[in-house]
C-alpha cells in the first residue's frame, strides 16, 4: 500500500505550518485588522456619515409621509366636496323636475282654458253673425215689404184717387199743421 494518498487529520498539523503573521496567532490578526478598521472608521467619521445618510433617510420619509397625509387630506376634502355637489345636484334636478311639471300642468290648464274661452268667443262670433245675418235678411224682407207695399199703394192711389181728391188731402194736411 504504499501508492495509497496520505491523509492527514488536524491533530497531525505540526505548529509551524499554520498561519502566522509577526509571530501572532490568527485571532490576533483578526482583532488587529478590526481595531484598525474601526479606528479609521472613527478617523473618517463613518458612523457620523451613516447616522447622517440614515437622518437624510429618515427626513425624506418623513417627509412623504406628510405629503401622503396631506395628499389623503385633499383627496379627502375632494371626495366629500363632490359628494356634496352630486347630493345638491340631486336636489336641484328634483326641484326642477317639479317644477317643470307644475309649469306644464299650468301651461296644460291655461290652453284648457284659453281653448275654452276661444271656442266661446268664436260660439259668440257666430252666432253674432248669424243674428247679424238674419237682421239683415229681415231689414231686406222688409224694405221689400216696403217697396212692394209702397208700389201697390202707389197703383191703388193711383187708380182710385183723382185730382180733387189730390187737393182735400192736401187742405187737410195743410190745416193739420
Amino acid at each position: 500500500m504504499s501508492n495509497a494518498p496520505e491523509v492527514f487529520t488536524t491533530t497531525d498539523i505540526p505548529e509551524s505550518i499554520g498561519p502566522h503573521l509577526w509571530s501572532l496567532e490568527p485571532y490576533q490578526i483578526v482583532s488587529i485588522a478590526m481595531a484598525v478598521s474601526i479606528a479609521i472608521m472613527l478617523w473618517k467619521k463613518v458612523p457620523g456619515m451613516i447616522t447622517g445618510g440614515l437622518d437624510n433617510k429618515i427626513a425624506a420619509i418623513r417627509e412623504q409621509l406628510d405629503e401622503a397625509k396631506k395628499l389623503r387630506a385633499e383627496a379627502e376634502a375632494l371626495r366629500n366636496e363632490y359628494a356634496a355637489k352630486i347630493a345638491g345636484a340631486e336636489k336641484d334636478a328634483e326641484a326642477m323636475m317639479e317644477g317643470a311639471q307644475k309649469e306644464a300642468d299650468a301651461i296644460v290648464a291655461k290652453a284648457e282654458e284659453d281653448s275654452k274661452a276661444m271656442v266661446a268667443r268664436r260660439k259668440k262670433m257666430a252666432e253674432d253673425k248669424i243674428a247679424a245675418a238674419e237682421r239683415d235678411a229681415v231689414d231686406d224682407v222688409r224694405a221689400r215689404a216696403a217697396n212692394a207695399a209702397t208700389a201697390a199703394a202707389q197703383d191703388l192711389i193711383a187708380k182710385k184717387h183723382d185730382a180733387s181728391a189730390d187737393g182735400k188731402l192736401a187742405d187737410q194736411l195743410i190745416a193739420g199743421l
